[in-house]
């Protein structure tokens, strides 16, 4: 699974795409303070529970770690996996 990147001053997406188009995404918008708030995550009903918002999800903590953001997981996907994952606690906000 390729997963891309895009962003701009004030907002970002990590997804997925097919010949169909993005077939998940997850995003998130920078807050002051080096914070990134995760807002969606959302997965083609089709491809749901396969593990594609989690792996989207941990790809985004990877970049938090890298670039030194803290993470505020408003989504309740979010939320629930960084309530349920202690190797996550690093880069919660």
């Amino acid at each position: 699974m390729d997963i891309k990147h895009r962003e701009n001053d004030t907002r970002g997406m990590f997804f997925v795409e097919d010949e169909k188009g993005i077939y998940a995404e997850l995003t998130y918008t920078k807050k002051a303070g080096n914070i990134i708030t995760i807002d969606h995550t959302e997965v083609r009903q089709e491809l749901e529970g396969q593990g594609i918002a989690t792996k989207l999800l941990a790809h985004s903590v990877a970049f938090a770690r890298e670039n030194k953001y803290k993470i505020d997981p408003l989504c309740p996907f979010a939320e629930v996996q960084f309530d349920r994952n202690e190797s996550f606690k690093d880069v919660r906000a």
